[in-house]
This record gives structure tokens, sequence and C-alpha cells, in this order.
């Protein structure tokens, strides 16, 4: 072979696999909340700060990052919570959930809590009784700093409001005998259990107007504390069983109607009903809410290994809290992200305990993928982009046709694109799905179907971009 010969081939070979670094973020980029977050009003599949941009929420949540926790008869457990905001923001991570719990879950107690504990009397856990009129100004100063503190870093918060998991048996102990609207744990005489089965499961309900009156004063509470605050986003309930259906509606409407008072109105979410059942997704758009976490309830499609096209009825945020408990891994990540879907991940944080990763199956590759799908996301322009199974013979395709095309190959190597629409020339990338790391292609001419195959050895993602 000639000199000339091997140099143009060399050069052709340094196009067609010019390999970048993992996909990065602008260093330069301010990602904080610009203003309190809206459906956006060109593509409801997503939320906007006000300025124009889709917002694309991803993120590890995990059980304490409010309140600490503790055994019965033992001592507190402090979550550190500088290094869980270090963890999500090295990851590229920009949404949690603050979980909260009203009293305890199993045998754990959670301190501190929405009330003071004033006395004189003792509640059922040996210490003083909750007087249900004074709220404690350490919870809710807790609250604002915890949102404070993530939105420093670019990180949206999901403020949980209730705890489904702290007024009834899942199957795992009765938690009932720690809430403070259990009526031996209260000064002011509030029962809880007016079925007196020993558990608290009509206070997610409309049965006791004194109980709800005393939750909308809650969410002012809340809402007096937060509203100033950009990076919010609310969630009613975590996993209470669909008969909350009419009070998480009532809920939802309250803070919006008292948030009309205010500065500011932020997104009203609601989650997963415990156990599913017949009837829960509908349950969930049908609701009042701006967002919503859906489960599998038979009606919905399979969010776990073939997530259906987002529709844009609502923002949906696919959790894996809702469909595995902890479980999913960044496959589950790129077809969600692909189908429209904002996925977050239950996370155990083996890892900020100096445990293995792998002791939970996919934790670490779902971290990852959330963080790599976040920072592609910056890159697009999301707004203009819809899922289309249609453009993609894969099936999994987020795109802008005409413009931009994103699409995952989780089997084989190889994928045909629709690329009819787009004129002229496309630049062509691939991207490793596991670890991020990114290969130039040689360009592509547009106006027809084109078929691509992939350099890597497994599972890929194609963007092809106009030039």
């Amino acid at each position: 072979m000639s000199s000339s010969k091997s140099a143009l081939c060399l050069a052709l070979a340094v196009a067609f696999f010019a390999v970048s670094s993992p996909l990065a973020a602008d260093p330069e980029a301010d990602l904080r909340a610009k203003g309190p977050l809206q459906v956006h009003p060109k593509n409801p599949r997503y939320f906007t700060d006000g300025t124009g941009r889709a917002i694309y929420l991803t993120g590890s949540h995990t059980w304490d990052s409010l309140q600490d926790s503790g055994a019965l008869g033992k001592s507190i457990t402090r979550f550190d919570y500088d290094a869980y905001l270090d963890l999500l923001q090295s990851s590229s991570h920009n949404f949690i959930r603050l979980w909260a719990w009203e009293g305890g879950v199993d045998e754990r107690y959670y301190e501190p809590l929405a009330y003071r504990r004033t006395g004189p009397d003792m509640g059922l856990d040996g210490k003083p009784k909750f007087d249900l009129r004074e709220f404690d100004e350490t919870y809710f100063q807790r609250l604002r700093d915890r949102i404070v503190a993530a939105g420093r870093r670019g990180i949206y918060v999901g403020v949980m409001l209730f705890q489904g998991w702290s007024i009834y048996n899942h199957g795992y102990g009765n938690p009932w005998p720690l809430h403070p609207f259990n009526k031996a744990n209260n000064i002011n005489g509030v029962d809880g259990d007016l079925n007196g089965d020993g558990e608290g499961g009509e206070v997610h309900s409309l049965e006791v107007p004194d109980i709800t009156r005393l939750q909308e004063a809650y969410l002012r509470k809340v809402v007096d504390t937060l509203n100033d605050l950009d990076n919010l986003l609310y969630e009613i309930t975590n996993e209470t069983a669909i008969y909350s259906k009419d009070w998480q509606y009532h809920m939802v409407r309250y803070i919006k109607q008292y948030e009309e008072t205010k500065p500011r109105q932020h997104p009203v979410g609601m989650t997963a009903f415990d156990s599913g059942g017949a009837g829960s997704m509908a349950a969930l758009w049908a609701s009042p809410a701006d967002w919503i976490s859906p489960q599998d309830d038979g009606t919905a499609g399979d969010f776990k290994d073939n997530p259906p096209i987002a529709d844009g009825r609502k923002v949906v945020i696919t959790d894996t809290d809702h469909l595995w408990g902890v479980g999913g891994d960044y496959r589950w990540v790129w077809k969600s992200f692909l189908r429209g879907y904002h996925p977050i991940y239950m996370d155990r944080l083996a890892i900020l305990s100096g445990k293995p990763d792998d002791n939970v199956a996919g934790a670490a590759s779902a971290r990852r993928a959330m963080g790599h799908t976040r920072r592609l996301a910056e890159r697009l322009d999301l707004a203009g982009m819809t899922p289309r199974d249609d453009c993609a013979s894969t099936k999994y395709c987020l795109a802008q046709p005409g413009e931009a095309y994103v699409v995952y190959l989780p089997v084989g190597t190889e994928a045909t694109v629709d690329l009819t629409a787009a004129e002229g020339i496309l630049e062509v990338e691939w991207i490793d799905p596991v670890n991020g790391t990114a290969e130039k292609a040689l360009p592509i001419e547009g106006g027809a179907r084109r078929t691509f195959r992939s350099p890597l050895a497994s599972d890929a993602v194609l963007y092809l971009r106009k030039k």
C-alpha cells in the first residue's frame, strides 16, 4: 500500500472512531433553579423553570434523607446528608425525594417530627406526648436547610408530606404506636383509629374532620416555610392504599389553593398507591396532581422492562421504589429516558457505608446511567423532542424529526433509523450506556431510512444531530 493511501486510511479511521471523554456536564453551566418548576407549555412530559428549557429530573433517593432513625430502645443514627449530596453531585443527579416519616416505620422511630413533645405525660414510646397545636421548629428548619443545601448543587427536591408506611401495617410490623395522632401519644384527645383496629388508616382519609384541619395547618406551615425556594416539588404521600384517593385529591387542591396566595407556585404530585390494585393508575391519571409516579396495575403497561410511551397527560417520574422496591439497572434508566420519563432510583447507598456497591444488583450501573442520561439531556433541545418508536427499529427513540435522534439498542448491534425528515448531513455519535464514553463516527446524509452498526460489543446508544 502506498504512503498516500495509508495516510488516507489513517485519517478516515481517526474520523470514524474519534473517542471522546465520558459525557460531561458543562463546568461553566449554572444548573441551579432559575424559578419554580411548571409543566412545560409545549412539551408537558417535562417541567420548565420559566426559561423555556425543558428540565429532565433523575437521581438516587433514600429513606433517611430528612429525619434520623433508630431502633426502639436504641440510640439514633445520624444520616450524613453532606456526603449524600456529594455523591449526587458527583453522579450528575438533579432530583431526590426527601422522605418524611410521621412517627416511625416497623420497629424504627424517626426524629425530629412536625409536632412538639411537651408532655407532661408519656406516650407509648416512653417519650413526652405531642401537643398537636404546636409545631416543632427544629423539623421545619431542617426541612428548609436541606432543600437549600440541595439547591446550591443544582438538585431539585420532592418534598414528601405524609407517609403511608407510618399509619398501618404493610406486612413488616405495625407503626401506629409511634404516630402523633394515636390517642395515647398526644395531649389533645385526637384519635386517628376510629374503628379501633389498632392501626391508623383513617388518618389518610377525610373521616376525621379534626385531623383534616390539623393536616391542613401542617401544609400551611410547610408552604410558609418553603415558598420562596425554587428547587422543590410537593408529593402528598408515599404508598398509602387507594382508599386514600379522595383525601389525596383534597390535599393536592389545598396546597394549590393556599399557594395561590403566595408569590410562588410549585408542582404537586401523587405517587403510587400501596399494593396497586385495579383502578390505581386511573386514579393517578384522573387526579388534580401535576406529576405522578406509576405502578403496575395491569392496565398501564410494563414500566419495568418495556415502559409505554409517555403521552404528556402528566409529567411522569418513574421510581424503582414503586416498581421493584429496590431494583432496576442502567437498562431501565435508558429505556425510561427514551420513552419520555424521569427515572429515579430507590438507593440503599451502600457506597456511603463502605460496603461494595454490588451488594445491590444494578445499583451502581443505575446510578451512573442516571448521570449519563442527565448530561445527555443537557445537550438536547429536550423541549422539542418526543418519544417516537416509529423512528427506530429498536423502538426506543427520543426524537425531534429532522433535527436530532437518540436511539437505544438494548440488544444487537444494528439499528435502522427513519431519517426521511432530515435534510442534509447529520453528525453520528455512539455512546456506551454503561460508562458514558462517546465515539464519533462518520457523518451521514439524511433523507432516507439509514442502517447503523454499533462499534460496541453490547448494547449502545446512538445520537444523531443536524450538523
